[in-house]
């Protein structure tokens, strides 16, 4: 154990000229460490059940200061993790990181799990907003033809949302935590089989290295120390700047909020949900934009061209316009400007992925 430990962190043989973007991964897995042990703390006070859980959510900033600490490192823990998944896979669509197959597809995959996650932790609160943003899109998978129906009553248990919808959730939520945990581990194994990439492109990225401790372990190091420095500042002085009002009104089948929105990491696919008049049809537009972010082509060594550079960050500054369209209320004009950012994002996004193109070496 001693001795896979050396080689894969002390004694790692890593390029010189990676910058502070390759601390995400190990920004992303500490983060992931942090949300694990407090959702397991958070997991013994929790009760899953539709009349208690919203009571019990609540009373967790009653309960002492450990407890409100907990919930609210577990609050921000989410929004830091995904910023850093955020910037982490912009570096890799910049440089080109998607041409490592193993890598990138587990890590894609890790993206979409995350996602999930993400939402089956929204709706465990059982406040006004989880409990129709969960209405609202498990209403899109009812529309999938054919295995639609049996997919929406596997999924809620029923007809509806419901307390049995929410037991469901609370146990894939804790399951599937453990799940990434596993597939992280996956990814860095691929990523060491295959070594990291580097911003100058250096031939196997191994041609000028130094040992990976103690050389980027500060560096890692003192990124964790800043990230870890804000998230404190967030909790003790702006501890509810990521929570929308309707988090403090208990969730009512009877009473739909003005506007639903799901948190900021899921506003931008929101955005591109809505935009579409039929629900299937955002579905499908979701569905392709995924794809074509995930499907992998050799374009090693171009984010030195200026053009692919203009490319990136139009896909980008999209990528924004959509997050706040999807804060909007859903009215003229910013659904037609959802509707337009969408199909410029797969225009974007098939240029990137489609020009530059190289052989691939066998």
């Amino acid at each position: 154990m001693v001795s896979l430990v050396r080689s894969n962190v002390v004694d790692l043989p890593t390029n010189f000229s990676l910058s502070y973007f390759w601390c995400g991964g190990f920004m992303i897995s500490a983060f992931l460490v942090f949300q694990t042990v407090s959702g397991i703390i958070l997991s013994f006070l929790y009760v899953a059940d539709s009349n208690l859980s919203f009571g019990c959510v609540v009373d967790f900033t009653n309960e002492g200061l450990f407890v409100w600490l907990v919930r609210y490192m577990h609050i921000w823990g989410v929004s830091f993790i995904f910023v850093l998944l955020f910037v982490h896979m912009g570096r890799s669509l910049y440089y080109s990181s998607y041409t490592k197959l193993g890598v990138w597809n587990v890590g894609f995959v890790l993206y979409i799990l995350m996602m999930v996650e993400a939402f089956l932790g929204y709706i465990l609160p059982w406040h006004q907003m989880s409990y129709w943003a969960a209405t609202v899109l498990t209403s899109i998978v009812n529309s999938v033809p054919f295995i639609g129906s049996g997919l929406y009553t596997f999924i809620v248990g029923g007809f509806s949302v419901t307390n049995v919808t929410l037991v469901r959730v609370f146990s894939a939520h804790v399951c599937l935590a453990f799940v990434i945990i596993g597939l992280s581990v996956v990814h860095l194994f691929y990523l060491h089989s295959s070594g990291s990439n580097n911003p100058l492109y250096v031939s196997g990225g191994y041609s000028d290295v130094v040992l990976f401790h103690s050389f980027f372990t500060v560096k890692d190091g003192l990124v964790l120390f800043s990230l870890l420095s804000m998230v404190c500042f967030f909790m003790l002085y702006l501890p509810d700047l990521v929570l929308d009002v309707e988090s403090y009104i208990e969730a009512d089948p009877l009473v739909t909020p003005v506007s639903i929105k799901p948190e900021w990491y899921f506003l931008a696919f929101y955005a591109m949900l809505r935009s579409i008049d039929s629900k299937i049809g955002g579905l499908v537009l979701v569905i392709i934009i995924l794809f074509v972010l995930w499907l992998p082509s050799s374009n090693v060594s171009c984010s030195y061209s200026v053009i692919r550079q203009y490319v990136f960050w139009s896909i980008v500054a999209v990528f924004l316009l959509l997050s706040y369209l999807g804060a909007c209320h859903p009215e003229f004009p910013y659904v037609l400007v959802s509707k337009v950012s969408s199909f410029l994002m797969v225009i974007l996004l098939c240029m990137f992925k489609g020009l530059w193109v190289e052989p691939y070496s066998m």
